[in-house]
Parts: structure tokens; sequence; C-alpha cells
């Protein structure tokens, strides 16, 4: 069923920091996002992410709320490949790299201020 909504095709990931520089530097660095703009009197930014199209939003808060809510998962072609990367830059897992036998693997990983995010790997047909 087509929506009549009008998507244009992009998504804007809106996450909450409590440190909006750090948080932009860690993006960048960590993850090889590009930042698109930074509004300082809002505390607000827009980093783009390798996806086409899907933008993180990041708002600075004094007492950032990371439960719940949606998590975004990011496609990789090689998790191991891609979790080794980011735990060399001292990115904490929650737990081991789970695989669902020829479907996909998942890692759970946070940023600094405890926001979850997955790195997915496609396997067999459905890849």
């Amino acid at each position: 069923m087509a929506s009549t909504l009008g998507y244009d095709g992009g998504l804007t990931c809106s996450m909450s920091v409590k440190d909006l520089k750090a948080a932009i530097t860690w993006y960048e660095e960590v993850l090889g996002f590009k930042l698109l703009y930074h509004l300082e009197e809002m505390a607000w930014c827009e980093l783009q992410s390798p996806v086409a199209r899907v933008n993180v939003g990041l708002g600075e808060a004094e007492n950032p709320e990371v439960k719940g809510g949606a998590t975004p998962v990011w496609g990789v072609t090689d998790i191991d490949v891609a979790r080794k990367e980011l735990e060399s830059k001292n990115v904490k897992f929650d737990g081991d790299t789970q695989e669902i036998e020829g479907m996909v693997k998942l890692a759970t990983f946070y940023d600094p201020d405890g926001n979850k995010m997955m790195l997915y790997q496609s396997l067999g047909e459905m890849g």
C-alpha cells in the first residue's frame, strides 16, 4: 500500500548528548560522519552518515535521556572488521556479536553518552 504522507527518502535520527562539541568530534572521528551544520544557540547539530540521506541529529541536554526509544542499526559488509575498528577506538560493546545462522550478525554498541546503536551484517540470500 502506498503512503500519501509524501516521504522524501530522508531520515534523521535524533539523540541527546551531554557535551555537543565532544559528541560531534566522536561521531566524526569514530563513526566517520560529516558535520552538516551546528546551531550553537539551539545546542543542535546534524551529521551526515555514510548512508544516503540518513543523518544523525544531536541535541545537547544537561541529563541526556538514553533509555528506550529507537536504536539506529547500521549495515556493514563485514561486522568483525567494523567491530574491531570501533573497539580500537575504545567504543563500548554490549557483549559478543550475535548470529542468527544464515540470516544476520548483530553487535550492540554505545556512544560516549550511552546512546545505543547496532551494527548488522546480512548473511545468506536476504543480504
